[in-house]
């Protein structure tokens, strides 16, 4: 069979299953699981998968993770990933309901077209990874050995706009705390020493230091503890900071920068200061190193049921955000395509939540595991381009 018959038999398994892609996604936003908790969701896709025909381990290094698997021969690796955690109160905000529904359609997609064929194409892998939003569960799969065994490896992201390119910062996480001396704030204040001011003249610092931050750099912050009552002095105060880059060099600058913030709203209040980085593994979450050939090719599939997309050029100045997809891009070839959902609101947001359980998004989605399902059959059926794919990994690796 031609690789073109083979996209048609995937679109048709696809298809078929319409009924049930949208089921699943509706029932993951009806019942919300927070990063590392996502038991319904975990089990829901797993089941579904093992009636699919799919060898599945479920826990897979992490109690809310799997791996699916359906083979036939030697061939390529082929990757997809499924995430299904929700962030609090606002539930779906995301649209990881959407992920896992594009993930688990590409997948039997890619099953249906591997059976359908006389060639042993290799083999298609899901993976459910958990705790997307700050639990960063694919840098502990990565470190886990689960990607060592991959030759490319894909999702796709609702958003608010189409691009086969993933414009993501790095992102680290900050935890910062003062601690000083209690006192009565009226009778004897002068015997206190004000872990407050300590933590309102370090969101100053950073305040005043933004005009020396490139315009790709991203910090926000809150301040978690502020005390404990107006009439005590504060003898401890907690920040939480955020902070992104382009580039695991403009990170690191950026990090060092903040942390002579911090140190010298210690040293101007008299508080002592630790800064702690929260890393996952003793990792952050990186930069994605998108696949051009990859992002082309998705793109390519995607434009012939319709959707467009702006060119590179305008993709790379899109909004930025965060992912740890991007830490499985330094290991194995990646893309991590967006595409809209009808959303009057952006990511994070009460009006996303509800776009990511419409019919509009559903149809979206199924658009986007089509393309995912058509884009590794183009690579499983061409030794040839799968080498170019992994040469263009390894140059951007080095880079």
């Amino acid at each position: 069979m031609s690789v073109d018959e083979l996209k048609k038999v995937a679109i048709q398994a696809i298809d078929e299953r319409d009924g049930q892609l949208f089921d699943i996604n509706q029932q993951l936003h009806k019942n919300p699981e927070l990063l590392f908790e996502e038991h319904k969701a975990h089990d829901l896709l797993t089941n579904y998968l093992e009636k699919e025909g799919f060898q599945v381990d479920r826990g897979h290094v992490i109690p809310t993770a799997f791996r699916a698997t359906f083979a036939r021969g030697k061939g390529p690796k082929m990757c997809i990933i499924c995430e299904y955690d929700a962030l609090p109160e606002i539930g779906h905000a995301c649209g990881h309901n959407l992920i896992a529904e594009a993930g688990i359609g590409a997948a039997v997609g890619i099953k249906a077209a591997i059976e359908s064929s006389q060639n042993d194409l290799g083999q298609v892998v899901v993976y459910g990874t958990p705790a997307e939003e700050g639990g960063g569960g694919k840098i502990t799969m990565i470190k886990e050995g689960c990607f060592d065994d991959i030759d490319v490896a894909m999702m796709v992201h609702p958003c608010t706009y189409e691009a086969g390119f993933a414009n993501v910062l790095a992102h680290m996480s900050l935890t910062i705390t003062y601690e000083g001396q209690n006192a009565h704030a009226s009778a004897y204040p002068w015997e206190g020493i004000n872990a407050l001011d300590a933590a309102v003249q370090a969101y100053v610092n950073i305040s005043t230091m933004r005009q020396q931050f490139k315009p790709s750099w991203r910090i926000h912050g809150i301040i978690a503890d502020g005390g404990v009552k107006p009439n005590i002095i504060p003898s401890k105060t907690v920040l939480e900071y955020g902070i992104r880059a382009p580039t695991d060099a403009e990170i690191q600058e950026l990090r060092r920068k903040c942390e002579h913030c911090f140190q010298s709203a210690a040293e101007a209040t008299g508080c002592s200061v630790q800064i702690v980085f929260n890393d996952i593994c003793g990792d952050y979450y990186a930069p994605l190193l998108n696949n051009l050939q990859l992002v082309e090719m998705y793109e390519r599939n995607a434009e012939s049921f319709g959707m467009k997309f702006p060119t590179l050029s305008d993709q790379k100045t899109l909004p930025a955000a965060s992912t740890d997809m991007g830490n499985i891009s330094r290991v194995v070839a990646s893309i991590q395509p967006y595409y809209t959902i009808g959303s009057s609101g952006v990511n994070h947001t009460i009006e996303f939540a509800e776009a990511s359980a419409s019919e509009f998004g559903h149809r979206q989605t199924i658009i986007a595991a089509k393309s995912m399902a058509m884009t590794c059959l183009e690579v499983m059926t061409n030794p040839e381009l799968l080498v170019n794919i992994k040469s263009e990994f390894h140059s951007n690796s080095k880079s």
